[in-house]
């Protein structure tokens, strides 16, 4: 099994060249790619059909970060995350610094990412990840990696070796919040 750190760089090496990697989140197993390489998203965006969705998940490591692509955090953004006891993704109006086809064709929902390898990686990536679940959310989220088909595990560019069970695999809220002060829970 290879380190923390060397999972950290083969996965910084394949976001950097375009590819798609199978990696662990705080809410489990997610195909992720460099969320700014369009390139990048349409091929992981061929894992799973995402067509229905609303939104696709964007993880980020930090505050600073989430305002570096958002124009405007409405400042109760910064609340819910600070009081947050669950995983929340937060969809925000006007992101920015992100492929033109996620701008032009989805929401983007952000979650500042709490575990601890995320947060690793996207800070030594210096980009937003996109994380698509493994599985159409109607079907239960893979909490061990035998749970994911050879055939997504055969595809992806890469595939941490490190964290094979995941404790927390609840799903994260989701609050859209609007710069008119409008505040939507799309999820709880």
């Amino acid at each position: 099994m290879q380190s923390f750190q060397e999972n950290i760089n083969d996965c910084v090496q394949v976001l950097t060249s375009g590819g798609t990697m199978l990696f662990p989140t705080d809410t489990g197993w997610c195909i992720g790619c460099d969320a700014t390489n369009d390139l990048a998203i349409l091929k992981a965006l061929a894992f799973n059909d995402c067509s229905e969705s609303a939104f696709l998940t964007c993880l980020v490591a930090n505050q600073a970060m989430l305002e570096r692509h958002i124009a405007k955090v409405p400042d109760v953004a910064y609340d819910i995350m600070d009081l947050s006891i669950k995983p929340t993704t937060l969809v925000l109006d006007h992101p920015v610094r992100f492929a033109k086809s996620l701008i032009d064709n989805y929401s983007i929902g952000i979650r500042v990412a709490s575990d601890k390898f995320c947060q690793y990686l996207i800070n030594r990536f210096k980009r937003p990840v996109l994380a698509i679940p493994v599985h159409p959310i109607d079907k239960p989220h893979p909490i061990n990696i035998k749970e994911i088909s050879n055939e997504i595990l055969k595809s992806v560019d890469y595939v941490v070796n490190l964290q094979l069970e995941k404790e927390n695999t609840s799903l994260s809220s989701i609050i859209k919040l609007s710069n008119d002060g409008t505040v939507q829970v799309i999820r709880e």
